[in-house]
């Protein structure tokens, strides 16, 4: 049977194997069974918003509440207790952490997520040290927020699920793949999660590296610790130092008062470098510090503290040859390399593309509100020739783009093709840097690609290079190092031919 074929199969078996009465409407079991389902609290004033999160939590197993403003949140939490609380950062009466405040002392044991379109560090800081469980940004990352909510569904579940034990991962290759060698990295994590402090995931973007370790978080004895991303390329250099290990009041100008750091945020859990062969040298030799001594130093302040952190860093560069040539410190090396973990891109698997894009048409599915089965056989044999340099973010991003463009229950080979096309030729991802897709024809290096996007987007936003930047997605400091890389100056600008719709 071919994949498109088992997937319709699988679709249809689901369907039959529903009760004659099941639908996808909210189910209330009947009072005093003992057995109610969930509550979860949605504070949000966009109405969207509301609609899409409700949708998602019925479909989770929730029964929901949608409140518009904060003091109806907090008039609904004294009704019924909810389970889980989604809340707004910013709304018309009360701020998502008032709310939050008020929730703390009133119902301690709900967890809080705070939701906000407008992410920062210093919100996520204040949020977690006042007992948010999650910090999540918009636009939402569907898959997290499903899995937050069906863990607290579990959790709520004497009988359903719980979280892993020490040793006991969740299902990695659920997110991965399941080819062999995606079970042996399944297996390593597991078997270093209750003992490795520190630990070295290399590969390439978007090869699955933040959910190796997360999975690492999740199945060892900090589970219920922060787990705190910390990414490297997106960071300004001047900003490091006092993101990582906090300030106290007066250490700079505008230092009204003292801040933690992230890794005080992290104390007890895990912190996660992203592209961490793009940390400043002088951050790596903090870095090296704390690695050797278990304690941080705030800017501004007179004495360290000691912080109990495990360091899951992640790298798609040749951390031994940035040694070489001087741009990563041997001894940072050294003592994150001591546990490595590789994983293998999606071209050397490819037998985990079927299992892989049927799961994210399912989601897609929910999320769109369509009726989505399965793919073509053709469609299918697409994708599992395509090259994937992007690996699994490039195959995640052509299935959701198919579904979106798809008339029919089944995704078309034309329909793959249509997200193919829908593909630019360099992509930023979202912990920022380059990545480049082929889309046919010879390839060209890495270094030449890299260099003829900066010159176009130079060209686009008129040399201004803040502005370039932040089209790219890395800091300015970071944009200055690629343009001596590639030796790009202003005379290379004035003479970069201008694109044919510039003379229009």
């Amino acid at each position: 049977m071919t994949e498109g074929a088992l997937a319709r199969h699988q679709w249809a078996r689901d369907k039959t194997d529903r009760a004659p009465d099941q639908t996808d409407q909210p189910r209330r079991n009947p009072a005093g069974t003992g057995n109610e389902r969930p509550l979860v609290l949605i504070a949000d004033d966009e109405a969207p918003v509301l609609r899409v999160l409700e949708r998602i939590a019925t479909r989770v197993g929730f029964d929901v509440v949608t409140c518009s403003a904060g003091q109806d949140a907090l008039r609904a939490m004294r009704e019924r207790t909810p389970d889980l609380a989604l809340v707004d950062l910013r709304m018309p009466d009360l701020s998502g952490m008032d709310v939050l405040r008020q929730f703390r002392g009133e119902v301690s044991a709900c967890p809080v997520v705070i939701i906000t379109a407008y992410g920062a560090i210093e919100s996520a800081v204040e949020a977690m040290k006042l007992g948010a469980r999650e910090y999540l940004t918009k636009p939402f990352d569907f898959a997290r927020l499903r899995a937050l909510l069906e863990d607290v569904r579990d959790e709520r579940q004497p009988s359903g699920s719980r979280r892993p034990e020490v040793g006991e991962a969740p299902d990695l290759c659920a997110l991965l793949g399941a080819t062999p060698v995606v079970q042996e990295v399944s297996a390593l994590v597991r078997s270093l999660a209750s003992s490795a402090r520190v630990v070295l995931v290399s590969g390439e973007r978007g090869s699955g590296q933040e959910l190796v370790a997360r999975t690492f978080h999740q199945c060892g004895p900090r589970a219920n610790k922060p787990f705190v991303t910390i990414s490297c390329s997106a960071l300004v250099d001047s900003l490091f130092e006092r993101k990582l290990f906090g300030h106290e009041r007066g250490a700079f100008l505008g230092a009204e008062g003292s801040a933690p750091g992230l890794f005080e945020v992290a104390h007890g859990g895990t912190v996660f470098f992203d592209d961490v062969g793009d940390l400043p040298l002088a951050v790596q030799g903090m870095l090296v510090q704390t690695l050797e001594t278990g304690t941080i130093q705030r800017v501004g302040a007179e004495r360290p503290r000691m912080v109990d952190v495990t360091i899951v860093a992640a790298t798609q560069r040749d951390l031994r040859a940035d040694v070489a040539a001087g741009r990563f410190r041997a001894d940072l090396y050294y003592r994150l390399s001591v546990v490595g973990i590789g994983l293998p891109p999606l071209r050397e698997r490819r037998d985990d593309i079927p299992l892989l894009a049927i799961g994210w048409l399912r989601e897609c599915a929910l999320t769109l509100g369509t009726l989505l089965v399965g793919f073509t056989d053709d469609a299918m044999t697409t994708l599992r020739e395509a090259p994937w340099d992007g690996n699994l973010q490039e195959l995640r991003t052509c299935v959701e783009r198919a579904c979106a463009v798809a008339a029919g229950p089944l995704v078309t080979a034309d329909d793959v093709a249509v997200a193919f096309r829908g593909e630019p030729r360099v992509t930023t991802p979202r912990g920022g840097g380059l990545h480049v897709v082929r889309s046919g024809g010879t390839p060209a290096p890495l270094q030449d690609v890299e260099k003829e996007h900066i010159l176009t987007v130079l060209r686009d936003v008129r040399g201004n290079r803040m502005a370039a930047a932040k089209v790219l997605g890395i800091s300015r400091r970071a944009l200055y190092r690629r343009l001596a890389r590639h030796r790009i100056s202003g005379g290379t600008l004035h003479a970069v031919p201008p694109r044919g719709d510039d003379h229009r």
